[in-house]
C-alpha cells in the first residue's frame, strides 16, 4: 500500500481538498445507521477516482445496500453492510476502519499462483548468508549476478545504505531486483531506488486529481519526473521480478522500471493499486481510506489492475522444481543476465 505522498502527490491532494472546501457545500449526516451509511457513500461518490474506469454504477450500489439497513442494527451489522458495499469498488486501497475491525479487499490476489517462496530463496540461493540493510537483502550469487530482495517499500532506504549496497554489487554482470510479494509503502522510496538506474531526468508517469464531486471531474494530467541520483548508480542490465503480491507502491516501481531500456520485468502481472490514498471520517468516528488521485504510467495508461511483465517473460514458478530447491523465475533471470537463457 502507498503510505506516504510524494511532493507532487501531496500538492495535488492538497489542491483537490481545497477545491472541494471552497466550492462545494458540505452535507451534515446524522450519527445513526442511515446517516453513517449515507456519509460513507457520499464521500466516495464525490472523491473516489476510479468509478468511470471500472464502470461502476455507484447509485445502483447505494440502492442495493441501503435496503439492508435498519435503525436498530448493531455497529457490527452496519460495518458488515458497509464493508460489503466497499467490495464493489474492487480496490485494495479502500479500507473502512472501526474499533473492532478493518474492511479489506483481497480478490485481486486470490486464486493467483504465489510465485515466491522466501524460505526457498534464503536456503538454496542465499544459503542464509546475505547482507541486510534498509529492508533489503542483497548478495552476489555464484553466477556473478547481483541479487536484491526488497520486501516492503515501507522500509525507508537510506542513501548511504544504498551506496553500500550498489558499491558491493558493482562487480556483478547484472542485477536482479526482487519485489515479489512486496505490498507497497512509500512512493518516496520508489523515487530513491529508481534514481540509481537513470542517467537523465526521466518522465515516469502522470497524476491527476478530483476538481469536483462529479465522477468525471478531474484535472489535467500532471507529469511526474525523476532526476538521476548524484551518488552511485548501477549501469548494467537489470531484471525486476514481480508477482500478484506486488502491490501499490511496488506496482508503481515495476511500472517505472519497465520503461527503462536496460530493464526486463519477469514473473506474473502485478497486483495493481495505482490510486493515491486519502482518508476521511464518518459521524460515528469510523475512518474511510480510499483512492483519491489516479496515477498513470509514462504512456498515460492506468495500472490500477496491474503491470504485465515484459513481453515473452510472463511465467509462474514450477512447483515441482520448487520442491527440489529451484525457483524457476529466479533461474530464468540468472540465465538472462549470464547469457545462458
Amino acid at each position: 500500500m502507498i503510505r506516504k505522498f510524494t511532493k507532487i502527490g501531496f500538492l495535488v491532494s492538497l489542491l483537490s481538498l481545497l477545491s472541494f472546501t471552497s466550492c462545494h457545500k458540505v452535507e451534515v449526516f446524522e450519527n445513526d445507521p442511515y446517516g453513517n451509511f449515507d456519509a460513507l457513500w457520499t464521500i466516495l461518490d464525490e472523491r473516489y477516482c476510479f468509478f468511470e474506469y471500472k464502470e461502476i454504477d455507484w447509485e445502483q450500489v447505494r440502492i442495493k445496500y441501503r435496503k439492508k439497513l435498519t435503525m436498530k442494527m448493531t455497529s457490527e451489522e452496519l460495518f458488515s453492510v458497509c464493508g460489503d458495499m466497499l467490495m464493489e469498488l474492487k480496490d485494495g486501497h479502500v479500507n473502512l476502519s472501526a474499533a473492532h475491525d478493518v474492511s479489506r479487499y483481497w480478490d485481486w490476489l486470490y486464486g493467483s499462483p504465489e510465485n515466491y517462496q522466501e524460505r526457498l530463496i534464503d536456503e538454496y540461493y542465499l544459503n542464509f548468508d546475505y547482507r541486510y540493510t534498509s529492508g533489503i537483502k542483497y548478495k552476489i550469487l555464484p553466477q556473478n549476478v547481483g541479487y536484491m530482495y526488497y520486501g516492503s517499500f515501507s522500509s525507508t532506504i537510506g542513501e548511504g545504505n544504498l551506496d553500500q549496497i550498489l558499491a558491493y554489487l558493482s562487480t556483478s554482470t547484472g542485477l536482479i531486483i526482487d519485489v515479489r510479494s512486496n505490498g507497497g509503502g512509500s512512493l518516496s522510496n520508489v523515487e530513491t531506488l529508481v534514481s540509481r538506474f537513470i542517467n537523465q531526468e526521466t518522465l515516469v508517469g502522470y497524476i491527476s486529481h478530483k476538481t469536483g464531486p462529479g465522477h468525471q471531474d478531474f484535472s489535467e494530467l500532471y507529469p511526474i519526473k525523476y532526476s538521476p541520483s548524484k551518488r552511485i548508480r548501477y549501469q548494467k542490465p537489470v531484471v525486476v521480478l514481480a508477482n500478484r503480491g506486488t502491490y501499490s507502491a511496488a506496482n508503481n516501481f515495476v511500472s517505472v522500471m519497465k520503461e527503462l531500456p536496460q530493464v526486463v520485468v519477469m514473473g506474473d502481472i502485478t497486483g495493481g493499486g495505482s490510486g493515491l490514498p486519502f482518508s476521511s471520517e464518518l459521524p460515528n468516528g469510523w475512518s474511510i481510506r480510499f483512492s483519491a488521485s489516479p496515477i498513470y504510467d509514462a504512456s498515460r495508461q492506468h495500472t490500477e489492475f496491474g503491470v504485465a511483465p515484459t513481453e515473452g517473460y510472463k511465467m509462474d514458478m514450477d512447483l515441482e522444481q520448487a520442491e527440489q530447491g529451484h525457483d524457476t523465475i529466479l533461474d530464468r533471470a540468472i540465465a538472462y543476465l549470464t547469457g545462458s537463457e
